[in-house]
């Protein structure tokens, strides 16, 4: 792929949403009213309006490295804020996938300098290997990751003062079915508790 096709895709796209409706750019312009803040892992693979064939303006996106949520990360908190307070979302929605490169690099101790700044909150959302027998495949560890980053964001300063009745929900795209399995604390199975310590 280069830049001519990147253009053509931009006109595919528009006369997608034209040929809709004629008005739809216009419309966008008076502004976003989405139901979804969105936490997303900048895996390429995973578009979260992608895999969910969610339109422009019904979801409210930031992604990093493996999803994390973290207190000092101001990016992260002004989105957070901008979508509580005035976008009044409905949801946040921790969104990971199958075979997260940040997961697994921090699972196996990565140790490249220039990762090292952002896998360290990684490794914090990692289970302690010594503490458990059980089996961790890269899936089971991204699930779990997503389950840390849903308590984190119940703690965030940010949330804890404004997001009061907006439900937090926790998803895990699977790579090879393209499959998303939405979860949430209170609808999860007796596998899944025990993985999670629930």
């Amino acid at each position: 792929m280069d830049i001519q096709d990147l253009k053509k895709k931009n006109v595919n796209f528009k006369k997608k949403w034209l040929d809709t409706d004629p008005d739809y750019f216009e419309k966008l312009t008076q502004g976003q009213d989405p139901d979804f803040l969105v936490l997303a892992c900048s895996d390429s693979r995973v578009c979260p309006t992608t895999v969910t064939e969610m339109e422009p303006g019904h979801m409210f996106i930031h992604r990093n490295v493996a999803n994390q949520v973290v207190e000092s990360d101001e990016s992260f908190a002004a989105g957070l804020y901008y979508a509580l307070v005035h976008l009044k979302v409905k949801y946040v929605l921790i969104n990971g996938h199958t075979n997260c490169g940040g997961v697994q690099a921090a699972w196996e101790n990565n140790d490249e300098e220039g990762l090292q700044g952002w896998l360290k909150y990684v490794k914090d959302s990692m289970p302690d290997p010594e503490a458990t027998d059980k089996e961790w495949t890269l899936e089971k560890l991204a699930k779990f990751n997503v389950m840390v980053q849903m308590k984190r964001l119940q703690k965030h300063p940010v949330f804890q003062e404004h997001g009061e009745g907006v439900s937090i929900i926790g998803a895990l795209f699977d790579l090879k079915t393209g499959s998303l399995d939405v979860f949430d604390p209170d609808n999860l199975t007796e596998e899944d508790r025990e993985m999670l310590g629930y």
